[in-house]
């Protein structure tokens, strides 16, 4: 280790010591780092009918509950039987691209919808998306 200081670093440390400025804190972006009501719901198994049924209730539930953030879990399609059916889309049917979409072009759940993104690892990744949906407008 060398014991040898730079001037610059003298400098900059007595700089540092003898100004009148605030040391930041680096727990405030923690402090006030949004917390979100979380649900989320798994769609493995159903078909696109169900799949998209479901989502729709549960979009518009969570909404009617003021929970911020959705997890929806499709699955990655790797086990999907529309590839031995030469007469249904093989991205389509599968419902990671499916739902989505169906969401995308439902107009009254656009209109409560604030963005829709890819999950992270944690939470599914590619087999996963969130929706961040709006806040609720209070009635009265």
């Amino acid at each position: 280790m060398n014991d040898n200081i730079s001037d610059k670093d003298k400098k900059d440390w007595n700089n540092f010591i003898n100004s009148s400025d605030e040391i930041p804190d680096k727990e405030f972006k923690i402090k006030n780092k949004k917390n979100f009501k979380i649900r989320s719901i798994d769609l493995h198994g159903y078909s696109l009918d169900e799949a998209n049924k479901t989502i729709e209730s549960f979009i518009l539930k969570a909404y009617e509950e003021s929970i911020n953030k959705l997890i929806v879990v499709t699955g990655k399609g790797l086990h999907s039987e529309n590839e031995k059916d030469p007469y249904v889309s093989k991205d389509l049917g599968i419902l990671k691209y499916s739902v989505p979409e169906f969401i995308s072009n439902n107009s009254s759940l656009m209109n409560i919808i604030y963005e829709i993104s890819d999950a992270k690892i944690e939470d599914g990744g590619g087999g996963a998306f969130y929706i961040f949906l709006k806040k609720k407008q209070s009635t009265k």
